[in-house]
């Protein structure tokens, strides 16, 4: 069974061995220690209500299941879906691993890992901001949202279902020649980075902010206030959701209600991991419309055929047109009359 670790035979005239481990092997009882130290440390000296124990244990156990599972999965991603694109398209040419396209496959210079994890969070950016915006995807994502807390608990609420699609944005990476083992280390040090960004007690980092994805971003990302949703999906970066239009800076002004808009309103960890499945479902029910149907699966959360529910996007727009017609109302256009023409 996979258990975090690879080691691989790399032909190149010579045989080398080269041994790899995935960084979550040490990160989780890291994730358990700084866990440990902020539950502490809010109940005794700071904000008693930072953790919920219901909340908590529902947290933490949703991320031992989310552990075991991609334990599992993990396996058949790195030795099926990974090693099989990877020899597939980067097959042994006279001894040499050469891309289908022509060029040689990538090694393991220095340069080359941190083209990888650029990469990776190029990859991570699109695969998390596709959970938000396909509701059949949000589903699955919908559980790691779905406390109205907002801690480094919070960061282990991992739904379960996100681990059998993850590893499809990512092969492509390798397609184009990068190592299975190389991906899989960078994914692991961007979760990683993911993990500490769960704690409100980190403020401003100053110039790191400029291209950093840090703790006041991932606030406004698990926020549900209409200005913040579905904004700042990016890993270790910031700079693809400048680039795409997704970016958004905290408002210190504004009071974060961390949460969904629909809730689980449970601790049951059954009832968090399939409520948007049974929503979803309700919903297609709604409508005879095979397209409604579809619709309901794969367009954006909160999308309804009779305009019962909006997108995040109809409703920024609805506010948008709102507040330019009370703008024209309270400052109406001068009427122009023929003697303003003499």
């Amino acid at each position: 069974m996979y258990n975090g670790n690879f080691r691989y035979i790399i032909t190149h005239k010579t045989t080398t061995i080269l041994d790899f481990t995935n960084p979550l092997v040490y990160g989780v009882p890291c994730f358990l220690g700084f866990i440990a130290i902020e539950l502490t440390y809010s109940k005794t000296l700071d904000n008693k209500e930072l953790y919920k124990w219901k909340d908590f244990f529902s947290s933490l156990s949703l991320g031992i299941g989310s552990a075991i599972i991609g334990a599992l999965v993990k396996t058949v991603a790195v030795i099926l879906v990974f090693n099989f694109a990877y020899e597939l398209f980067n097959p042994l040419v006279d001894g040499v691993r050469t891309n289908i396209m022509g060029w040689q496959s990538f090694g393991y210079a220095w340069y080359v890992w941190i083209i990888c994890m650029l990469l990776d969070d190029y990859s991570y950016y699109w695969f998390h901001r596709q959970n938000h915006m396909v509701r059949l995807l949000w589903a699955a994502h919908i559980v790691h949202h779905s406390s109205d807390n907002f801690n480094l608990g919070t960061a282990v609420r991992n739904g379960w279902f996100t681990i059998f699609y993850k590893p499809f944005f990512y092969v492509w990476i390798v397609i184009i020649g990068f190592p299975p083992e190389m991906l899989v280390v960078c994914m692991g040090i961007e979760a990683l980075w993911q993990f500490q960004l769960h704690t409100q007690y980190v403020k401003n980092l100053g110039f790191l902010e400029t291209f950093l994805n840090t703790h006041t971003m991932h606030q406004v990302h698990h926020a549900q206030n209409i200005e913040y949703m579905d904004k700042n999906h990016g890993g270790i970066l910031n700079v693809f959701d400048r680039v795409f239009g997704t970016w958004k800076k905290i408002d210190h002004t504004i009071d974060i209600k961390y949460g969904v808009s629909v809730p689980p309103e449970s601790y049951n960890l059954f009832i968090i991991l399939t409520h948007e499945y049974k929503n979803i479902w309700d919903d297609m029910k709604k409508s005879s419309n095979w397209y409604h149907k579809f619709k309901y699966a794969f367009a954006a959360p909160g999308w309804s055929h009779d305009g019962s529910t909006l997108t995040i996007k109809q409703i920024r727009k609805e506010i948008a047109e709102d507040a330019n017609n009370t703008m024209e109302i309270t400052n109406p256009k001068p009427i122009l009359i023929k003697s303003d023409l003499k």
